[in-house]
């Protein structure tokens, strides 16, 4: 049985003949942690232009580039779904990171409430790993990821027209699926999840929240979750009801 191809993701364009030169992180993971050799081939992707099959070219000593064959897929986007979020302490963010990927993600923004335990953000390290998550599940999209900002500024310049669901503790529905599915009668529109810190938004943060006309409030059930645990559940649900896997 074949081996299963490597996936590598590229900021160049693919197209079918073309020569990808690789910058030295790349190149050193194919070469000194894959091991891979000249004539080698493996899959890349750039987020865009969906995935190729390409082979291993010879580039002298520490460098390596592809040779672009053949489209193996064609680019699919996932759902229109952003994920907000408080953020974590370095570990557990990489974790979300990773997994809001794999949810269908298609942008992740820190958002600083007044309860944020760490606000600072490498967004170059969310990348990454928003990247590594892509490059392992074979997903083609690799979401946005924006600069921290308050919540208070995020929802000043928030488009009416996305809907923002934000995880409740208090809220009136205690079924989130009934919640989410009071909503899908409606046209369908773009979609945002925003996940709180550890220690819940304050009152105030949940009163201003709850006074725009575009946000939704759910429950996550009765138990107490990690903020990272209640990312994946709540792109599940959301997904579940309003998103992709309907």
């Amino acid at each position: 049985m074949a081996s299963k191809l490597a996936r590598l993701f590229v900021r160049s364009p693919l197209a079918g003949g073309e020569d990808v030169e690789l910058d030295r992180e790349p190149a050193h993971y194919l070469l000194n942690v894959l091991r891979l050799k000249p004539g080698d081939k493996l899959l890349v992707f750039n987020g865009s232009e969906g995935e190729w099959q390409a082979e291993l070219q010879p580039a002298g000593r520490k460098q390596a580039k592809l040779l672009v064959e053949r489209q193996t897929r064609p680019q699919i986007d996932g759902p229109d779904l952003y994920y907000l979020f408080a953020p974590l302490k370095r570990a557990r963010l990489d974790y979300m990171a990773q997994k809001a990927t794999e949810m269908g993600a298609s942008l992740l923004r820190p958002v600083i409430t007044r309860r944020t335990v760490a606000e600072r953000v490498n967004t170059e390290r969310l990348l990454a790993n928003a990247i590594e998550a892509a490059e392992q599940c074979g997903i083609l999209r690799v979401p946005e990821v924006q600069q921290p900002a308050k919540l208070t500024e995020v929802l000043a310049a928030w488009d009416g027209m996305r809907l923002l669901i934000f995880a409740d503790e208090q809220a009136e529905q205690a079924s989130p699926i009934a919640a989410l599915a009071a909503a899908a009668q409606g046209a369908p529109r773009p979609i945002a999840v925003l996940i709180g810190p550890e220690g819940g938004f304050d009152s105030e943060e949940r009163a201003l929240l709850l006074a725009q006309p575009f946000v939704l409030p759910i429950s996550l059930g009765p138990r107490v979750m990690r903020a990272d645990t209640a990312a994946v559940a709540g792109l599940a649900l959301v997904n579940a009801v309003l998103g992709d896997w309907r």
